[in-house]
């Protein structure tokens, strides 16, 4: 019987053991649920707040400011004619022809350089800023003469004792040299004047021979001498008119050498048209498009960064004019796509050296310097200038134990997101000093 106790009283124990670690684990269970789920009034209203604001800050630096404007450009030549056959005939009456081609397009090319054949004649470039209007002949005087010589002796050929302007018989020789170096034959005037004027001195000779063999009176050996005078002055004149000439459908003339062939029509075998190509010539600019809010920033001097992106070439340039009007929208001025929404402007830079010619008709990116402070200034970011109702201008400078003090500033030039700023009143701004830029939710921000 006393076994038995001993079992039952050992059985009670356990049962009891049992219960009271279950009710700890259900206590411990409700404190857990409570502490995550059940705030008092203080806490739930504690966590209702905003997070502590943390202000932004950034150091006020001492840098050369600028401003720039960035856009899109096309270098090309500052002059481009369209070369063509004009005043040119075949023989019997017949349409010009394209008999050769000497050139492809983009090839440069020197002064002198025969472009093209039409009908077996040729069609070369000289150095001259007129453009050809009238044949060049014997006897011909004019600005476009005096240019036609210094082309002339550009290329070798001196024109002797001719007077500047003036096409007379150094001239007539220069014409023939130069043919015959590209290895054509020149086109002469009409000699039939000249010709019938040897006639007449040759005649006039005789008489005057005749008289004096014969014992004639001095009256009439007179008569004959005024006529073989004037005889020989006719001729003169008429080989004055008369030898080689240079006619205009022969001759482009450029502004500058070497000259590029921008695009070509003419193909051998087909009717000379109106245009057989174009060229350009002179010295390479770029020309690109403003859009009307970059317009005001830009003006005439500014300094400008260029870079190809295909070459890798850098330079320097200035702005050398901005349109006053619009272009055709998204349109440069020739005609290009500036990269513009809206109305576009054109600009056009000037390199400060020649530009390679690789970059003929490439497309160049363009860093116009459209502001600059011109040495170090003190500056801040845009975002720490606050303009208060008292229309003062100001900085609020985070000192280290987290003080704020205003300072009064003037604004200067302002670019790439900075402005700079004079301490106005003798107030302190030093380089280093922290300034506020903004407020961020939440702690943790870099100082």
């Amino acid at each position: 019987m006393s076994g038995s106790g001993e079992k039952s009283a050992l059985f009670r124990r356990k049962r009891l053991l049992g219960g009271l670690a279950g009710g700890s684990v259900l206590l411990a269970a409700t404190a857990l649920w409570t502490s995550a789920y059940v705030k008092s009034p203080a806490q739930a209203a504690a966590d209702a707040r905003p997070p502590a604001a943390d202000v932004l800050t950034a150091p006020v630096e001492r840098r050369v400011l600028s401003d720039t404007v960035v856009t899109r450009g096309t270098v090309s030549a500052s002059q481009a004619v369209d070369v063509a056959a004009s005043g040119t005939a075949a023989e019997g009456g017949l349409k010009p022809v394209v008999t050769k081609v000497m050139m492809h397009s983009g090839q440069t090319f020197p002064a002198g350089r025969v472009l093209i054949e039409v009908s077996g004649r040729p069609l070369f470039a000289l150095r001259g800023s007129l453009p050809v209007y009238r044949d060049l002949k014997p006897g011909a005087h004019g600005d476009d003469v005096r240019q036609l010589q210094s082309a002339l002796r550009e290329l070798g050929h001196p024109t002797g004792s001719d007077r500047p302007g003036v096409f007379g018989p150094g001239t007539k020789r220069a014409v023939a040299a130069l043919y015959e170096a590209i290895g054509y034959e020149p086109v002469t005037t009409d000699g039939s004047a000249a010709d019938t004027a040897r006639t007449d001195v040759k005649r006039a000779r005789r008489e005057l021979d005749r008289l004096i063999g014969k014992g004639a009176s001095a009256e009439d050996i007179g008569f004959a001498r005024s006529d073989l005078a004037d005889a020989e002055s006719g001729l003169a004149k008429a080989e004055s008119v008369s030898g080689p000439m240079v006619p205009a459908s022969e001759v482009v003339f450029l502004s500058g050498f070497p000259a590029r062939v921008e695009s070509l029509g003419a193909k051998v075998g087909a009717e000379a048209g109106e245009k057989l190509a174009t060229v350009s010539a002179g010295r390479l600019v770029i020309n690109g498009s403003l859009s009307l809010q970059d317009k005001g920033l830009v003006h005439s001097g500014q300094k400008v960064r260029v870079y190809s992106e295909v070459t890798g070439d850098e330079l320097t340039g200035t702005v050398a004019r901005v349109a006053d009007a619009p272009t055709t929208s998204g349109s440069d001025a020739d005609g290009q796509d500036g990269g513009q929404d809206g109305e576009g402007y054109a600009v056009t830079v000037t390199p400060g050296s020649p530009l390679p010619v690789r970059l003929a008709g490439q497309d160049v990116r363009l860093t116009i310097e459209a502001a600059s402070s011109g040495h170090r200034v003190l500056v801040v970011p845009v975002s720490a200038i606050s303009a208060g109702a008292d229309s003062r201008t100001t900085v609020t400078v985070l000192d280290r134990s987290g003080t704020r003090r205003r300072v009064e500033v003037r604004t200067g030039t302002s670019g790439d997101g900075y402005t700079a700023v004079t301490p106005v009143g003798g107030a302190r701004l030093l380089a280093g000093d922290k300034v506020v830029v903004g407020v961020a939710p939440g702690s943790g921000t870099v100082r």
